[in-house]
């Protein structure tokens, strides 16, 4: 595993997009060879979509023939309304770029029969042969994508509970209000997110601290459905200072020795 540390968000933002845009021009992709991009919602990534958006304004990338595939959606929100992730993805990423709107991938929330619609996803992840670079977060709880404390780490596309400190942490988004925050999504499962070519994990603050020691320093548990990323072979995780701030010191200096070069300049566009 990877461990990349900026000294803060912003740079670490624009290395991501940057990174993206690389492996997606490296692909060279058509449409009969699309490059398959896993996608997060929430605080974490906005800084990484402004900069694709800043790059793809700058003449540096094309999304005509990139497939994206988005990680989780709230069951019963309007994909109109402000805080499904149908409208945050439109909002901060795909309305500002050339991707064909056949090509983005949501799981529909209001789908009549929501099994049947979780099945459909893995089918259509297959069918786009697979998932090359998914992009995530993490919870203050170590949770990827609705993957709360507990689940499988063998998991896939499926129906989710979500736990009251989930829906606390985002009552931000529904004026305070943990009652309007939906108790159930659809959401990839950790193997979904694990069969993707490469996997890079965005982390920012001191709130993601613990769960940044428990993905980073101690052994792979279900409780921290994150932590699962030490068995990929090709897993990043990038993050700011903040976020360190439970690492050992000595884990840090490993980390920042050995990425040093990839530090010091933003990947070629």
């Amino acid at each position: 595993m990877r461990n990349l540390i900026f000294p803060d968000y912003d740079k670490m933002s624009k290395w991501m997009a940057h990174y993206i845009v690389h492996k997606i021009k490296k692909a060279n992709p058509t449409s009969d060879r699309p490059y398959v991009l896993g996608l997060p919602t929430g605080s974490s990534p906005v800084g990484t979509y402004k900069e694709l958006v800043k790059l793809y304004n700058d003449g540096k990338v094309s999304f005509r023939n990139v497939i994206t595939f988005n990680m989780d959606e709230y069951v019963g929100l309007p994909e109109d309304h402000p805080q499904s992730y149908h409208y945050f993805m439109w909002d901060n990423l795909f309305r500002h770029i050339d991707i064909p709107q056949e090509q983005i991938n949501i799981p529909d929330g209001n789908a009549p029969d929501l099994q049947q619609e979780c099945w459909n996803y893995e089918e259509k992840i297959k069918e786009a042969g697979g998932i090359d670079l998914f992009l995530g977060g993490i919870g203050e709880d170590g949770h990827i994508a609705f993957n709360e404390p507990g689940s499988s780490l063998s998991s896939r596309t499926r129906l989710k509970t979500l736990t009251y400190d989930t829906r606390v942490t985002n009552a931000r988004f529904f004026d305070g209000d943990v009652d309007r925050v939906p108790k159930t999504a659809l959401t990839v499962g950790v193997g979904t997110v694990m069969d993707a070519g490469e996997v890079a994990i965005l982390v920012k603050g001191i709130k993601k601290a613990r769960a940044m020691r428990m993905m980073i320093e101690e052994g792979v548990n279900h409780m921290w459905t994150s932590s699962m990323l030490q068995l990929h072979p090709h897993g990043m995780v990038l993050c700011d200072e903040e976020a360190t701030m439970e690492l050992k010191v000595g884990t840090v200096k490993y980390f920042k020795d050995i990425e040093r070069e990839a530090l010091s300049k933003l990947p070629e566009v």
